[in-house]
């Protein structure tokens, strides 16, 4: 028996569990203190309405003999795939229903798209970057290739065509920075791609928050995109369903063999997302359903609007929170990444992710997210203010 030898180089802990027990251990000590969490990219609010009613009738469903699922299609029922289908056309996308592939998540697909592709593939990803993208490719022995993302290109990085790439991560809106592309951008990535004979593993999770109509939700809103691009999306951030699990990937026909292996793989490794999972899915793409999660988003946006004000009156660099949860910010008093959040969380109670985490490019950096109450976003940002206005 040999054991996977790639896992040796793979950081010790992963970044949010060092963050948790850093955490951990402050509480312990300080069990008096009131710590604010605004690390970690979960939402608080509850399911809606809509999505409730669904999965309560989808449970109704389960407990009758007529209406009784069993094992589902693994690439998810009809019903779902039509809604997100109507979804995409919603902006201007049109999809054959069998490009659409229902999944327990973004982050499931990020990684296991890899069975895809050889192990000699050259994978390029911005730094600083989610590290999952990093770490599945490092698990499977592939080489990885960095383009930096920094304050001088407002972390939203374009190709360099003197690079060869066969894999190109893009998060757009990005986390963890929260920059977006606009289409100029994204049409740059794309050309470059088809051109390398590349693919673009395009992570969408975030897109709920673009309002803005220069930036797009999805690359295939740009020219060429179904030759080059796969497109991973989540509902855990649209319509927090970080813990009931539900995403979709796009693999266009237009990509040839990649659409049937990747069904050839989801039907050999995967059993499909629960009836009654999809049902309270299909649920968020109604026009009630729409309208509510709106209102769920909103208060997320708001949130990241107290934040971004504060860091303005602080004079704090930053990028982010417009077309996403994430508010990226320069370390005041040109602290180290891990030097902030000890400090933040010593003397304000508050915590966020230090930038570090995310890549070289990410020191001196650090994240905080929109997605806590409004009520302690306020509290954490007049903590904030405190120390550095």
């Amino acid at each position: 028996m040999n054991i996977n030898k790639n896992y040796e180089n793979l950081e010790q802990s992963y970044l949010f569990s060092t963050v948790a027990k850093k955490v951990s251990e402050f509480s312990s000590k300080n069990p008096d203190k009131k710590i604010i969490k605004l690390g970690i990219g979960d939402v608080t609010l509850p399911l809606c309405k809509k999505v409730i009613d669904a999965m309560h009738k989808a449970v109704d469903e389960m407990g009758v003999q007529a209406t009784f699922r069993g094992y589902g299609p693994e690439q998810g029922y009809d019903f779902l795939r039509k809604a997100v289908q109507g979804y995409y056309k919603t902006h201007n996308v049109e999809l054959d229903l069998d490009e659409i592939f229902i999944s327990d998540g973004a982050k499931s697909d990020l990684g296991n798209i890899l069975d895809l592709f050889n192990q000699d593939n050259t994978v390029l990803v911005p730094d600083p970057v989610y590290p999952v993208y990093v770490d599945t490719n490092i698990m499977a022995g592939r080489k990885v290739i960095f383009i930096d993302a920094n304050g001088d290109n407002c972390f939203l990085p374009l190709p360099d065509k003197n690079v060869k790439a066969d894999l190109i991560y893009i998060c757009s809106p990005n986390n963890p920075t929260g920059a977006a592309y606009n289409r100029e951008q994204l049409k740059a990535w794309v050309d470059y791609a088809r051109g390398m004979g590349a693919i673009i593993l395009f992570d969408a999770a975030y897109e709920c928050f673009i309002s803005d109509k220069e930036i797009p939700h999805s690359i295939y809103e740009i020219d060429g995109a179904k030759d080059c691009a796969i497109e991973f999306c989540s509902l855990s951030k649209m319509a927090g369903f970080t813990g009931t699990r539900c995403g979709y990937t796009i693999v266009p026909n237009a990509l040839g063999k990649l659409n049937k292996m990747w069904l050839r793989r989801q039907t050999t490794k995967f059993n499909g997302v629960p009836y009654i999972v999809q049902r309270a899915a299909e649920a968020v793409f109604t026009e009630e359903g729409q309208k509510e999660i709106k209102e769920n988003l909103n208060y997320y946006k708001e949130n990241a609007k107290i934040i971004s004000e504060t860091l303005k009156k602080c004079n704090v660099w930053h990028v982010g929170g417009k077309y996403s949860p994430y508010i990226w910010l320069k370390c005041p008093n040109n602290m180290k990444s891990w030097e902030f959040f000890d400090y933040l969380l010593e003397n304000a109670q508050v915590v966020g992710t230090p930038g570090s985490g995310f890549g070289n490019n990410g020191e001196g950096y650090f994240r905080l997210t929109s997605f806590g109450s409004k009520e302690n976003t306020v509290e954490a940002m007049a903590r904030f203010e405190k120390l550095f206005g």
